[in-house]
Order: C-alpha cells, then sequence, then structure tokens
C-alpha cells in the first residue's frame, strides 16, 4: 500500500485537499499537544503547516487546504498494511479543530462528500436505511474474510451527510472488527461538528454518532455468523402498519389478539356505563383485553379514560362534572385512593369511587414507601435543615401524610421529578433533598445530575435556566434517595436485557422508563443524546413514538422504525390505537410511502416459556414468550415486564362493579374506595395532609415554582411544626 492509502484508501481520497483521519482511540488531549506514533509525525507536519498559529487572531490561515505531498515520506505498504485507526481519528479531530469557522468545516464535508465512492442503487433498501437521522442514509456492510476486516458503503440525499458518512467510511473501512467495536459514540464529540451553528446542528452531531451504531450492529452480526454463532433469539414485537398490525411471537399474538375486541363486548359495557352513569380511568398498564375493549368503547361513550396515575384523578373530576355518578378505577389502590381524595377536595363527596377487587391490589413501589425502612430514612434525614422529601406519586396517601409531617414533602413524577428537585435546589439555598421510594429512579437522576455537571453552562441551561456546573456540582453531596425500593416490572431491564439489546437492537429506537435500572437508563440515555431515545414516563414514551412517526411520515419515504418498549407491555394498547392513526391518516391522504411501525417487547430468560416445535413462530424464528406457559402474560414472580398487581383488573370484574349499581352497593362494600378516617400522628385528617403534597405539585406544574406554602415549611424552626396542616 502506497503512503497516501495510510490515511485513506485511494478511491476515496485520491483529490486534494487531502483528509487526516485516525482510528482506535488513544487518551485524547488538546490537539496542540496529543502524541502519535512517529510514523504519523508527518502528518503532523502536514496540519501545521497548512494552518500556521496565529496569535492574533482565532482564525485559521487563509491556506486551509490539505496537499497530499505531505505524507510521501510514510512508509511503505510492507512495513505498515493498515493504519491504526485510533491514530486516523486524531487526525480528523485535529483537522477539524483547525477549522474554527462553521462555514470552513460546511466545505470541507462537502469537499468529501464529493470523493465518497458511488454507492449502487439496488443497496438502497429499507433494510439498509440508518434510523435517526433526518435525511435519508444508507449503509452496506460486509466481511472480508481473508483479511478479517470490515468493509463499509455508505450514501445520503444530503451533501453534508454524505461528508460525515465518508468520513465515518474513511476511519473504519478496512479496519478490523475489534476496531469497528472499539469506537465509542462519545469519541465522536470531540470533531465538535455540532459547533456548526444553527437549527440543524444537533442532529448533525447524531449522524455521527447513528451512522456509527449502524456499523457496529451490523458488525457484531457478520462476525457472529463468521462464527457460526447464533446471534440469540429475537424479541417477541409487534408490526403497525396502515394495514393493520403482524404480531412477531406468542406473546405479540396474545397482545395483538386484544386489540380488536368483540363488537357486542363493547357495545354491552358501554350500555352499561351509559345507563348507570358510570365514569372509567384506567392505567396504560392494564391488561391488553380490557384495554381493548375499552378503547373502543370509548367511541361509544366518551367518559372512558387510559393515562399514566397523574391524570386518572383529574379526568374523573371532569367525568363528576359532566354528571357521572360513578367512577370505576382501573388501577392499583393507591390510584383508586387518590382519585376518591381529589374528588372530595373538588367537591364531589356523593360520587362513588369502586376498585375492580375485593382483594388488594398492591404495588411494590408503595409497599416499599409504607415501610419502616422509609420512615427510619425520612427521620434520620429530617434532622438536616432545611430539606424538602420529593416523594414519587406512586404511593399511598398515608405515606404521603406521614412523610409531610415529618419533613416537608412534594409529589412527583416521572415526567416531572428533574425538574421539581432542580427548581427546589434553586430556590432554597443548602437544601438537603431527599428522593423516595423508587431506587432505581433515584439512582438514574444522580447520575443524570453528575452527567450534568460535565455539561456546558448553555447545555444546562437548555435543561433548566437557573443552574450552571457550579451549581450542579455543589447540589451532587445533598441529594439522597432511598436505598431499597424497586418496581417489580421496572426491575427486570437489566443486564442480561441491556447486553441483548446492544447487541440486536443498537439501532433501534429505544424508550425506557425512569424506574428502570441503571444499566437500561444509561443505554437509554446515551440513545437520548444522538436523537434514537427517550427516558420519562409512559406518556414522553407515547409522545416519543408519536413525534418519530409523525417525522417518518413527513418524509414521504419507505421506512421502518422499531422501538425497543423499555416499560411495562400493556403501554401497546395505546402505542397501537396512536400509531394506526397516524398512519391510517397518511396512508388515506396519499398514495406516498409506505411506513411501518415495530415495537419490541424486551423479555429476561429466566421468565420466558418455549413454544412447541412444531410452531408456526418457527418461521419467525421467534419462539419465545414471556411468563407462564399459557402465553398469556406473567406469573408474580415476573420477568415479562407485565405487573401481575395490574392484571387484577379484569373485564369480569368491571362488569360485576357496572352491573351491581346502584341497588347492590352492599355486595360491592369491599370494592368501594374509601374514605380514610385515619388520623396522622398530630391529629389530622389523612386525606388532608396526604393531599397537601400533591396540591403542591400543582401549583409547581402551573407555575414552574414552588408554593410559598411549601418554601414556608421547609424554612420554618423544627420545633414549629412541619406541614401547614399541623
Amino acid at each position: 500500500m502506497d503512503a497516501a492509502n495510510l490515511v485513506m484508501k485511494s478511491s476515496l481520497f485520491s483529490k486534494s485537499p487531502c483528509p487526516l483521519f485516525s482510528s482506535k482511540l488513544i487518551p485524547r488531549a488538546p490537539p496542540s499537544v496529543f502524541t502519535l506514533p512517529s510514523t504519523f509525525r508527518p502528518l503532523v507536519k502536514c496540519i501545521q503547516a497548512s494552518f500556521p498559529p496565529n496569535p492574533d487572531s482565532k482564525k485559521p490561515s487563509n491556506n486551509s487546504t490539505f496537499t497530499c505531498s505531505a505524507v510521501t515520506s510514510f512508509p511503505s505498504q510492507q512495513s505498515q498494511p493498515h493504519a491504526p485507526s485510533d491514530a486516523k481519528l486524531q487526525l480528523l479531530i485535529s483537522e477539524f479543530q483547525s477549522l474554527v469557522e462553521p462555514m470552513d468545516r460546511v466545505k470541507r464535508l462537502l469537499h468529501y462528500s464529493t470523493l465518497l465512492p458511488p454507492m449502487d442503487a439496488s443497496f438502497k433498501t429499507p433494510e439498509n436505511r440508518v434510523p435517526g437521522c433526518t435525511t435519508q442514509v444508507w449503509l452496506n456492510v460486509s466481511f472480508d474474510e481473508a483479511e478479517n476486516r470490515m468493509k463499509f458503503l455508505a450514501d445520503s440525499d444530503s451533501e453534508i451527510t454524505k461528508g460525515f458518512c465518508a468520513c465515518l467510511v474513511s476511519l473504519l473501512d478496512g479496519a478490523t472488527p475489534d476496531e469497528v467495536l472499539a469506537l465509542k459514540t462519545e469519541d465522536l464529540n470531540a470533531l465538535n461538528v455540532a459547533g456548526l451553528n444553527g437549527k440543524g446542528s444537533a442532529s448533525r452531531a447524531n449522524t455521527w454518532h447513528n451512522v456509527l451504531v449502524s456499523m457496529q450492529k451490523r458488525t457484531r452480526a457478520l462476525v457472529a455468523e463468521r462464527e457460526g454463532r447464533p446471534r440469540g433469539e429475537l424479541f417477541p414485537s409487534l408490526v403497525i402498519t396502515a394495514d393493520g398490525i403482524q404480531p412477531q411471537g406468542s406473546y405479540a399474538e396474545a397482545q395483538a389478539r386484544f386489540l380488536f375486541p368483540d363488537e357486542s363486548r363493547v357495545q354491552k359495557l358501554a350500555n352499561l356505563l351509559k345507563e348507570k352513569k358510570i365514569g372509567v380511568v384506567a392505567h396504560f398498564y392494564m391488561d391488553p383485553e380490557v384495554q381493548g375493549v375499552l378503547t373502543a368503547a370509548q367511541k361509544l361513550w366518551p367518559h372512558i379514560h387510559i393515562s399514566d396515575s397523574l391524570v386518572m384523578a383529574d379526568k374523573a373530576v371532569s367525568m363528576a362534572k359532566a354528571g357521572c355518578e360513578y367512577i370505576s378505577v382501573l388501577g392499583v389502590d393507591f390510584m383508586s385512593e387518590n382519585v376518591r381524595a381529589i374528588l372530595d377536595l373538588a367537591g364531589f363527596p356523593e360520587v362513588g369511587v369502586y376498585r375492580m377487587s375485593d382483594e388488594r391490589i398492591g404495588c411494590s413501589l408503595a409497599d416499599a414507601a409504607a415501610s419502616p425502612a422509609y420512615l427510619d430514612y425520612l427521620k434520620t434525614a429530617s434532622t438536616s435543615s432545611p430539606s424538602l422529601h420529593v416523594v414519587y406519586i406512586n404511593t399511598s396517601l398515608e405515606t404521603k401524610a406521614y412523610s409531610h409531617e415529618l419533613v416537608p414533602t412534594i409529589t412527583c413524577t416521572s415526567s416531572n421529578v428533574v425538574q421539581t428537585i432542580l427548581q427546589a435546589f434553586a430556590e432554597v439555598p443548602d437544601l438537603e433533598v431527599l428522593y423516595g421510594p423508587d431506587t432505581y429512579m433515584g439512582s438514574n437522576i444522580a447520575e443524570l445530575f453528575t452527567q450534568m455537571s460535565t455539561m456546558t453552562d448553555e447545555e444546562i441551561s437548555a435543561i433548566h435556566p437557573l443552574h450552571n456546573r457550579i451549581s450542579i456540582k455543589s447540589l451532587l453531596p445533598r441529594l439522597h434517595y432511598f436505598q431499597d425500593g424497586t418496581c417489580i416490572v421496572h426491575h427486570l431491564f437489566g443486564h442480561e436485557v441491556v447486553e441483548k439489546i446492544n447487541e440486536m437492537y443498537g439501532d433501534a429506537f429505544l424508550t425506557a422508563h425512569f424506574e428502570v435500572p441503571g444499566e437500561m437508563f444509561s443505554l437509554a440515555m446515551e440513545a437520548k443524546k444522538r436523537g434514537m431515545g427517550v427516558v420519562g414516563s409512559t406518556s414522553n414514551i407515547l409522545d416519543f413514538i408519536k413525534e418519530r412517526v409523525e417525522e417518518s411520515l413527513n418524509r414521504n419515504v419507505d421506512e421502518h422504525l422499531q422501538f425497543v418498549l423499555g416499560t411495562e407491555s400493556g403501554m401497546i394498547t395505546a402505542i397501537v390505537a396512536a400509531v394506526g392513526k397516524l398512519l391510517g391518516s397518511a396512508d388515506s391522504s396519499s398514495g406516498g410511502a409506505k411506513v411501518s411501525v415495530e415495537i419490541v417487547f424486551p423479555v429476561s430468560s429466566e421468565s420466558v416459556t418455549r413454544t412447541s416445535t412444531g410452531s408456526p413462530l418457527d418461521q419467525n424464528k421467534v419462539n419465545i414468550i414471556p411468563g407462564v406457559a399459557s402465553g398469556e402474560g406473567c406469573s408474580l414472580h415476573g420477568g415479562c415486564a407485565s405487573c401481575p398487581y395490574m392484571k387484577m383488573n379484569s373485564l369480569s370484574s368491571l362488569l360485576k362493579v357496572c352491573q351491581s349499581l346502584p341497588h347492590g352497593k352492599a355486595e360491592l362494600s369491599a370494592y368501594e374506595a374509601g374514605r380514610f378516617s385515619l388520623r396522622t400522628p398530630k391529629g389530622k385528617q389523612i386525606a388532608d395532609v396526604g393531599c397537601e403534597p400533591v396540591l403542591h405539585m400543582r401549583h409547581f406544574q402551573a407555575t414552574k415554582r414552588l408554593p410559598e406554602q411549601l418554601i414556608n415549611q421547609i424554612l420554618q424552626p423544627r420545633d414549629n411544626g412541619r406541614s401547614s396542616s399541623a
């Protein structure tokens, strides 16, 4: 190989200017001081000659063109057959950092785009599309077995994106699989291409990352194929198109069956609800069979609502105002308690609230917060002042009440917890914040703030305008979280699931609830940084999926979008309904491109059941189902992202409650969400004190500031009491 080929393939970079790339990663230092092997120093001289330092100006000299004459002293092919990838990357970083003006970088990328080898039209298929890029990007990957090296071809319908692709191809084309897999997305941050100012700067930075992730995913697949190793079994999934849904796997088939319920059952339920004036509020995690019937019945009776726990009580109040005399709550017990208390506060004590079981419908998080260990955690922390307890809304009213009398308390949801904590730290100097009970969420919040401490002030301000690097670093030791509370569903997204997602779904869109373990959180955060993921509440997840689908439809090109569902599988009903509506509307309004959406259900091996050998699923190579052998869903010990407590809300229970009202109230006594007659240690009604942290959150949501009443509670001397209700 001649000297120029040590830097990049002659077919790609045979013209001037000569790009300077490298590849596998040596520890980074500023461009002017990083160290390279002696064989690469002529290239550094090339850079220095082309960009002589100018102490009086930040702009480079007019000589912004590289020539290839400086590399003729490189060793011959015999002495250096392949330039190491890390050296290529360091030289590429140096080159781009030498171009101070954004327009110079744009020009350089545009030049590189002209040098990218053409891609045959046969490779430009939906299967070869790189997900997450705002423009169309195609990637073809092959493996040279003789030399154990990867071969890459790429193309894009955007010239700037094509320039990005040219840089990445020059780095990794001809690299070993290990070199390809060693490159990290964060290593590309030093290229600072996001410094190209303007509306599209974030998407330009994402291009580096998304193309690299696709390169690595396909490299793993080819290496596994070459070594005769199975890539592992696919997760179950549902593919949604304008024409309907296609389940992949037994579990997906079971989910899909419930999306199109029997019309007579739907009509029967709607008639009952209308006749008895019953409103229904249900959680996203409800059993798919129940959700399917409820979703269909919404067209016949408007007082049915499916959402996350925060909105359920608000909708119940709206239903009461519209004339509903009863509210059926399909969720766990703290949700029905919350609906009862909020209705009372809103002036509707006569409206009955009913659960769906005569047994306790528990929640592992709510149970953790009701434990003696949690109160001990608060008592110990309450010795510090000023202090604030930020409690997850998925807890009982008793927990909220007892907590609020120990430490001033505000509730939060997974979608507003970060903003709540940051606002509290901004408003109260030297504040100690205690979060609970979800250990994973607490750990994830701490990790997020740690990451923020390394961001620029501008990046931090975009998250919260009252903070900067100094303030974020100072609050880290004053953030505390409970160490022994987990959701039994989100606990399942652990190491094994994360490994398979990394290997087989690395270029998919990744969604994750804030309650997942740290490994899944980190994976989702990495995806979020490159525009390929979301971390938050169930509503955040649904909104993210809808936004990506709308973007795809607006591009009007054939596209397959794949989403890993990092939360309870009951979300699928709402997702199918929302995505199906978007795809159907687009299909009916134009004869344009076809978009399909695949929802993947991550499953851990400890809780799956094999299908029979003769299963018709063999053709799809998906022969696992979550949970028990019947394929219905989960055992109590779980592993299939399906909450066993939520499944206690059956359709038969809902029909029983509806049929028994109003004359059979006596036999429904165990189903009724009663009012709290107990009092707190300070003698106040639990419902009164327990609702106050919720009202504090409502104020924060409306004003983006903590209520003055809560600030006063935080700053009150200890012996004067902590709650204004006390």
